[in-house]
C-alpha cells in the first residue's frame, strides 16, 4: 500500500520506459509526468498528447500541462517546467516526499530537493505488482511467443533445407549465414507485429560467447545457437525463446552436451514451483553438469561451463525479477520465468535451450511449444 504522505513519481517517454507504460498503458514518445498521491493517479500531458490521452487512459486523471502552465501564471510564477508542474501539485496535496525509479534522471531529483521535497529512489521493480503476471498479461506474452516459435520454426526449417558444401551451409545456391538466418526471422516476426533486435544465430566457436549475435557463414556438423527475444508492437510485451541445432552429424561431445542442457532444463521444469527459491534451482543444474562432467571456472584465462543465470522473469521488459541464479530470491506463483540453461567450450561452441513458464502452486505451466531437435 502506498503511504498516505509519500507520491510515487515518474517522468519518462512510455515508450521507452515500461514503468510508465505499466502506469498508463498509454503509448508516447515524449516524456510525461505519472504522480500517484494519496491513491489517486494523474498524468500531465501536452497539448499534443492532450485529447488521444483523456480517450486512451482509463486509469487516471488526464491534465493539461499548458492549463496548469496557464494557471500558475495567473499565481505570478513567470517560469514553468515539469518539476514547477509536480511541486505544485505535491504542494496542493501536502506531500513532500517523492517515490521515483531508480533511473529517474538526476536532474529532476535535484530540482525537487532544492525545493524540500524528499526524494527515495526505488529499486526494479518500481510497481511489486509488476512481478506477477495477470491472466491478460500472460496471455499477450503468449501471442508474443507464438509469433517467436513460427519465425524460428521458419529458421530451423531454413537451415534444415541447407546444402552442405566443404563443412559450410548453402542455400538456393548461395551461403548461408547468420545475417540471412536473422533476416528471415525479422520478416517474420513483423509480419506477427512484433519487432526484435540483438537477435542471436550463432555458429560453431560464436557461441561460445552466450551473446554473441553471430556473423557470416553458418557451419555444418556445428551448433547453431538461435536465440529471439521480441516484443509486441501492439502491447510491448516480450517473449524469449532459445533453440540449438546442428545441420549435418553432430560430434559425440556435442551430443552429450546437448543431452545434459535438455535434463539440465528438465531439473529446472521440476523444482519450479511458488515459494521455491531460485539459488536452490541455479545450484542443483550447475550440481547435475557437474556430475555430468561438464565443469565451471576458468580455463586458459577464458570461463567455460555454465555461467550464467539459470533464468529470469519477463514481461514488459526482456529481463525483469526474478532472477533464478546464484541471487537469493523466492518464486511466486503467477511469475513468468524463463529457463535457459547452457554449457560453452571453446573447442565446440555453445548448448543453450530457453523455454517460457508460468510459476504455479506446485509447478510450472510450460508456455513453450517449439519442439526441441539437435540433428537437422
Amino acid at each position: 500500500m502506498q503511504k498516505q504522505n509519500t507520491a510515487e513519481l515518474i517522468i519518462a517517454s512510455s515508450e521507452n520506459d515500461s514503468n510508465m507504460l505499466y502506469a498508463t498503458r498509454f503509448f508516447a514518445p515524449d516524456p510525461f509526468i505519472f504522480l500517484r498521491i494519496k491513491g489517486k493517479k494523474f498524468v500531465v500531458m501536452s497539448d499534443l498528447e492532450l485529447d488521444r490521452a483523456k480517450s486512451q487512459i482509463k486509469t487516471c486523471k488526464v491534465l493539461s500541462f499548458s492549463g496548469l502552465a496557464r494557471k500558475s501564471g495567473k499565481n505570478g510564477i513567470k517560469t514553468f517546467s515539469s518539476i514547477s508542474v509536480v511541486d505544485s501539485l505535491l504542494r496542493k496535496n501536502r506531500v513532500t516526499t517523492v517515490e521515483v525509479p531508480a533511473n529517474f534522471p538526476v536532474r529532476y531529483a535535484d530540482e525537487l530537493r532544492k525545493k524540500g521535497h524528499r526524494i527515495i529512489p526505488k529499486p526494479d521493480p518500481f510497481f511489486k505488482q509488476r512481478a506477477v503476471k495477470t491472466k491478460r498479461e500472460i496471455a499477450q506474452i503468449t501471442k508474443a511467443l507464438r509469433a517467436t516459435e513460427a519465425a524460428v520454426s521458419k529458421a530451423i526449417r531454413m537451415i534444415q533445407n541447407s546444402e552442405i558444401r566443404e563443412n559450410r551451409l548453402y542455400y538456393e545456391n548461395a551461403p548461408l549465414t547468420s545475417e540471412r538466418v536473422k533476416n528471415l526471422i525479422h520478416i517474420e516476426l513483423m509480419k506477427r507485429d512484433c519487432v526484435a533486435s540483438r537477435t542471436i544465430v550463432a555458429s560453431g566457436k560464436q557461441g561460445w560467447n552466450p551473446h554473441h549475435e553471430g556473423s557470416g557463414p553458418l557451419l555444418a556438423n556445428r551448433p547453431i545457437i538461435i536465440d529471439v527475444f521480441p516484443h509486441s508492437s501492439s502491447s510491448h510485451y516480450y517473449a524469449d525463446l532459445t533453440r540449438t541445432v546442428c545441420r549435418g552429424k553432430a560430434s559425440s561431445k556435442l551430443k552429450r552436451m546437448y543431452e545434459a542442457v535438455r535434463e539440465a532444463q528438465a531439473i529446472g521444469f521440476r523444482k519450479i514451483r511458488h515459494g521455491a527459491n531460485g539459488k536452490k534451482i541455479h545450484a542443483a543444474i550447475l550440481g547435475y553438469f557437474e556430475k555430468k562432467g561438464f565443469k565451471t571456472g576458468v580455463r586458459k584465462g577464458n570461463l567455460q561451463g555454465f555461467f550464467h543465470s539459470t533464468g529470469h522473469g519477463l514481461g514488459l521488459d526482456v529481463h525483469e525479477p526474478p532472477r533464478i541464479s546464484s541471487c537469493q530470491e523466492t518464486l511466486r506463483k503467477g511469475q513468468v520465468v524463463t529457463i535457459e540453461p547452457g554449457l560453452y567450450y571453446p573447442d565446440i561452441g555453445g548448448v543453450r535451450l530457453e523455454d517460457l513458464v508460468v510459476v504455479t502452486k506446485n509447478g510450472c505451466e510450460n508456455l513453450t511449444r517449439l519442439p526441441k531437435q539437435l540433428e537437422l
